[in-house]
């Protein structure tokens, strides 16, 4: 069973950074696109970052410029730097594996402060 766990949230300042980690329980070398998405309170869950097995990456505009998405597959982790957070940011973050089906984590909770 696959079981993705997702680390690396908190608070932090408006113009600060955070990185989120998701620790995979399998091999990730194999799976295709994996991603990062977000949820805010009352509203729809969204894309922040798509990445593929040979490092293709997208992002909405929202965060183009601002986040960066990566994989290490030696360490089976899926990473996502945020820079320059600002509190429209605010959400719980959720790692994403597409396998055939979609497996999501548990989410880690990314406050941003004004």
């Amino acid at each position: 069973q696959v079981r993705l766990v997702e680390s690396g949230g908190g608070l932090v300042q408006a113009g600060g950074s955070l990185r989120l980690s998701c620790a995979v329980s399998v091999s990730i070398a194999s799976i295709n696109v994996m991603g990062w998405f977000r949820q805010a309170p009352g509203k729809q869950r969204e894309l922040v970052a798509i990445i593929t097995t040979g490092d293709i990456t997208n992002y909405p505009d929202a965060v183009k410029g601002r986040f960066a998405i990566s994989r290490d597959n030696a360490k089976n982790t899926l990473y996502l730097q945020m820079n320059s957070l600002k509190p429209e940011d605010t959400a719980v973050y959720y790692c994403n594996a597409q396998i055939g089906r979609n497996v999501w984590g548990q989410g880690t909770q990314v406050t941003v402060s004004s």
